[in-house]
């Protein structure tokens, strides 16, 4: 029941985590922007690089941009809030009905994750060279939550004995 309680316990911290993410975004969304604003201008990377082809300057693209942010971080802490909730139910159920509380669980993460991974590591830091900033790179913290929610997932889906 511990290791149950356990893996519960962090998709709970999860969405938790994520759903504040989201809160802050909101109420302070010019924060955040500025990190989007400045990643797709490409205003910070190194002088005269020849990537500067890619950059987008057009603020309703920003704004597009950080408000599919905010959503994907909406969705996949939703998604991990309703399976925590379904993880304690089936805490003490049989080893099919906890593999199916946290089947969801599984899907959030793997969204999560692809955030990270996809428009962080990979749009923001490759397409858009986040790399060469100084002052707007955001992959040392993407790197950190991407390992953070691999971590739990891998977890997850280590088998444990039937609730006793």
């Amino acid at each position: 029941m511990l290791i149950r309680l356990s893996k519960a316990s962090l998709v709970a911290s999860s969405a938790l985590f994520l759903l504040v993410v989201v809160f802050n975004n909101l109420t302070d969304y010019g924060s955040n922007f500025e990190f989007v604003r400045h990643v797709l201008s490409m205003d910070t990377t190194f002088p005269g690089n020849r990537g500067m082809w890619r950059a987008l300057t057009s603020p309703v693209i920003h704004h597009a941009f950080y408000a599919s942010i905010i959503l994907w971080e909406l969705v996949a802490g939703g998604m991990l809030a309703v399976a925590a909730g379904r993880m304690w139910r089936a805490r003490a159920g049989s080893a099919d009905a906890w593999r199916q509380a946290k089947s969801l669980a599984v899907a959030g993460l793997t969204v999560s994750l692809l955030q990270w991974f996809v428009a962080f590591l990979i749009v923001g830091g490759e397409w858009f060279l986040m790399w060469q900033s100084s002052v707007w790179n955001g992959q040392g913290a993407a790197g950190r939550m991407f390992a953070v929610f691999a971590l739990i997932l891998v977890f997850l889906n280590q088998r444990e004995d039937e609730a006793t």
